[in-house]
């Protein structure tokens, strides 16, 4: 019977806010690894030196990871163990990590996920509107196939739920109305897991109110009911 092979890849979630929302596994794996690759390596470095733990790290973003892509594979083929961290949330989900995911398939070399904090699913749960069939959009395009891409989701009937940057809310949520309708339901989450946290529920119309006038700040998740 032939051995299983170890993993030589971790993709380990980080806390979206609150630095408790880690598992003892993901603290126990960052602490075995010879190598973390980092989002950003200062924003992991705050996480890592608030764990007491002492790692070489190396940045693998979005602007890199086809340069360093090949240079990682035959460093873990050679038994090098890494594990791969976003700078919040579970890596691959609207942030980089699919690319060397699929690589590593590709290579026969062994890869785990651990479970762990991603944003949208408090966010969706929360909302009150139905979670036993969703989509997750991430964020909208924001030129090219945005008007598109809102009108094929126009037909849409399930939950649907995007991510997106304070400064550009309300414009997305004005052509959601414009779209599905302003009387749509919809919850608007933010800052989840930290200091102030901010749920907000309604029509798509009632939420815009909410927010107009206001300085936005933080990660935001727009959950949106389905036709």
């Amino acid at each position: 019977m032939e051995a299983r092979k170890e993993t030589a890849l971790y993709l380990v979630p980080t806390p979206i806010g609150n630095l408790d929302d880690i598992t003892l596994r993901a603290i126990k794996v960052l602490q075995s690894v010879d190598t973390i690759l980092a989002e950003d390596t200062r924003t992991s470095g705050i996480l890592l030196k608030h764990l007491e733990i002492s790692k070489p790290t190396q940045s693998y973003h979005i602007h890199n990871e086809h340069k360093v892509l090949s240079q990682l594979i035959e460093r873990l083929q050679k038994g090098e163990k890494m594990a791969l961290v976003s700078d919040a949330g579970t890596p691959a989900i609207s942030d980089p990590g699919f690319l060397l995911v699929r690589e590593c398939l590709k290579n026969d070399i062994v890869i785990e996920c651990l479970p762990g904090a991603t944003a949208f699913v408090p966010a969706l749960v929360k909302s009150g509107l139905p979670n036993d069939r969703f989509i997750f959009e991430g964020f909208l395009p924001h030129k090219k196939g945005r008007q598109t891409r809102l009108q094929q989701l126009s037909e849409e009937k399930r939950t649907m739920v995007f991510y997106e940057s304070p400064h550009r809310l309300l414009k997305t949520l004005t052509q959601l109305g414009e779209v599905l309708g302003e009387d749509r339901q919809a919850s608007v989450s933010r800052e989840l897991t930290k200091l102030f946290e901010e749920t907000v529920n309604g029509t798509l119309t009632e939420i815009i109110q909410h927010f107009e006038g206001k300085k936005i700040k933080g990660e935001i998740v727009v959950v949106v009911a389905g036709q």
